[in-house]
């Protein structure tokens, strides 16, 4: 009788497609079998690339005459760890009753990559159909959804071309460049840290890293606080006053002076004082005022580095530690794919929303949601999100935005009360799109000397909307507070009894220190955000076009790239505060780079390769290409 074959990412992923399929069989060795369906699994990478000495036994010592390295031919063994798991696999994709194969790992590039080198290594049998599941949760519907969908693999060759490449360029640069530096400047180094020998450890994207937060914080050490002084004037009577700041404009007799730091403050503290002097006994009159009706939208769902960095602002842990998190989610059907660079959803996802949102209602047993939810019902928020910005298929490359399924509330009482919270923050998030705009009062009030102006402004939320999810006290305080110019809420309705033109009394003149501020540290949140938007970080503004939205590694990638850092000793990570430092070896590492290979250290090099890798995976340049363009690297003179 024929048979299905179905190979899963690890054996907790195949019995919730055993679920799925009703499968009821008993569990064999590495695998289950009913009459239909043999579903088998990965466990992690069962495949792995070969070492240089594979090819040569000579290659074992670093040498640098055997350098480059580029294989003609590449070669892959099998992890031997797991040696016992790929017998298993093998022998199930060879067998002659299976007549159709379903690649069902993670959907993602990596999990892409981790079966097609098993089909490469174990040759599956011919005859058999080959196909691509593709989901986007683990819930029981998407899981048949997946199966019954289920694209021919060739479908995804150039997904699985993009990861073959990504794997050779990490293995080219490391492999090469590593030795290269260690060869060069490894006794140099290990000199620099009272080491016998030192091993310099180079890598596509963790070198580009450990650039940014050495460069940041060589920013703040060599960061010299500069002190100026602001002019404030205090106006109105004594019963209601309300300050405001000077500002220079070009009818101020300060006007390009050398006397000021910025348009806003004097170098010394005297001439603060003089310019006060010049301004007593002056008249004062309101010369504009401003009054505006502000609305803001709820913010875009959560990709993987927006929940990364928030969880680490939160609860101070890793991002690594967070992915480990959602996936746990993932896999107890609670949220969507978590390794996705999208914030928005698809058209077809946003048309059937309310299964989401009935399962929240019906399944998950939080006060707090229950309200929100309740008020959604009761005011009739619209759940259409078809035309708003947060359905959008253009930005929408492997996976929608995370957002909870309504489902798998049979395993949430189970969970640890960190996963809960985090389980949450993502419903949170969710709900706050049907939830209408938080509106604010806004006024704006420039008051004359002399053709001398002093600003104030107010701002007061009328409406919370959105905000009543997501703020709470203190960050609505901190929401109205406008950095601009000096905030007087507190004195909004003084500032709404004032008229243009009139004279305005003047209580009081004083000085105010204030100074430039250093740039703050990363922290292992904000970090993986500037891996992510490190395309911004290019001057030329052509490039940083041509690879728009391609950041440093990729949302599956990151928070590994960031636990390597501080492994292999380049960084420190505050356990309470998650404030990341580079470590004195790192530091010496970056020296070294940026003396030699400094392209090695510029987002401009690392976020180009993963656009490529983005354009062989749409088929827009052939792996033949792209691959040249690796070779080309291997040109630097040391």
């Amino acid at each position: 009788m024929a048979k299905k074959l179905l190979i899963t990412e690890k054996p907790s992923v195949a019995m919730e497609f055993a679920k799925a399929l009703k499968i009821n069989a008993g569990r064999k060795n590495g695998y289950l079998e009913s009459d239909e369906w043999i579903i088998t699994w990965c466990v992690g990478h069962l495949v792995t690339m070969s070492y240089p000495e594979k090819y040569d036994e000579k290659l074992k010592v670093w040498r640098l005459d055997t350098l480059p390295f580029i294989p003609e031919e590449w070669k892959y063994e099998i992890i031997p760890q797991v040696e016992n798991q790929y017998n298993i696999v093998k022998s199930l994709l060879q067998r002659e009753d299976v007549t159709e194969i379903y690649n069902a790992g993670d959907s993602g590039r990596e999990g892409e990559y981790i079966q097609r080198l098993v089909f490469m290594m174990a040759k599956p049998n011919p005859k058999a159909v080959m196909k691509r599941v593709w989901i986007d949760s683990q819930t029981e519907d998407e899981i048949r959804r997946g199966i019954e969908e289920a694209k021919d693999l060739s479908e995804y060759n150039s997904l699985s071309d993009s990861a073959y490449l990504r794997a050779k360029e990490d293995y080219l640069i490391g492999i090469n460049f590593s030795r290269l530096l260690s060869i060069i400047y490894g006794r140099r180094v290990a000199k620099q840290i009272n080491m016998d020998r030192a091993s310099i450890s180079v890598g596509r994207v963790m070198t580009c890293v450990l650039g940014m937060i050495v460069e940041r914080e060589r920013e703040i050490k060599n960061f010299v606080k500069t002190k100026y002084y602001k002019v404030i004037g205090e106006f109105g009577d004594e019963q209601s006053s309300f300050k405001a700041e000077w500002k220079v404009s070009e009818n101020s007799k300060m006007y390009n002076s050398n006397k000021l730091y910025n348009e806003t403050g004097f170098k010394k503290e005297q001439d603060a004082k003089d310019f006060i002097n010049s301004l007593i006994g002056k008249q004062a009159k309101v010369m504009e005022i401003k009054k505006s009706k502000q609305k803001e939208n709820p913010p875009l769902l959560f990709n993987l580095a927006e929940i990364q960095n928030e969880c680490t602002k939160r609860f101070k842990i890793k991002p690594d530690e967070t992915l480990e998190i959602i996936q746990n989610l993932y896999e107890k059907k609670l949220v969507t794919y978590p390794r996705t660079d999208a914030r928005v959803l698809s058209t077809a996802v946003a048309k059937e929303i309310s299964k989401n949102l009935n399962g929240i209602a019906k399944g998950f047993q939080d006060e707090e949601v229950k309200e929100y939810i309740k008020k959604m019902s009761s005011q009739k928020y619209s759940t259409n999100l078809i035309k708003t910005k947060y359905v959008n298929d253009s930005k929408i490359t492997d996976h929608y935005a995370i957002i909870p399924t309504g489902q798998g509330y049979e395993n949430y009482d189970k969970l640890p009360q960190l996963h809960k919270n985090i389980y949450k923050l993502i419903v949170k998030r969710f709900l706050a799109i049907f939830y209408p705009p938080a509106e604010f009062n806004k006024i704006s009030v420039t008051i004359n000397i002399e053709n001398e102006s002093f600003n104030v402004s107010g701002k007061v939320c009328i409406k919370q909307g959105y905000l009543e999810i997501l703020k709470n006290k203190k960050d609505l305080e901190e929401n109205s507070k406008n950095n601009a110019e000096i905030d007087q809420t507190k004195n909004l309705d003084v500032l709404n009894t004032l008229k243009k033109g009139t004279n305005i009394q003047v209580q009081n003149f004083e000085t105010k220190d204030a100074e430039t501020s250093p740039p703050t540290r990363y922290n292992s949140g904000s970090i993986i955000l500037a891996m992510e938007n490190a395309g911004k970080l290019i001057e030329d503004e052509e490039l940083r076009e041509q690879i728009k939205g391609a950041g440093i590694g990729t949302s599956a990638t990151r928070a590994e790239i960031i636990k390597k850092l501080e492994k292999i000793k380049y960084i420190e990570i505050n356990s309470k505060t998650q404030i990341i430092t580079p470590t004195n070896f790192g530091e010496i590492i970056y020296d070294v780079v940026k003396s030699s290979m400094p392209d090695m250290l510029n987002p401009k090099l690392t976020a180009s390769w993963e656009k490529g890798l983005d354009m062989v995976a749409k088929k827009e340049i052939p792996p033949a290409e792209f691959m040249r363009k690796i070779k080309k690297i291997y040109t630097y003179k040391i």
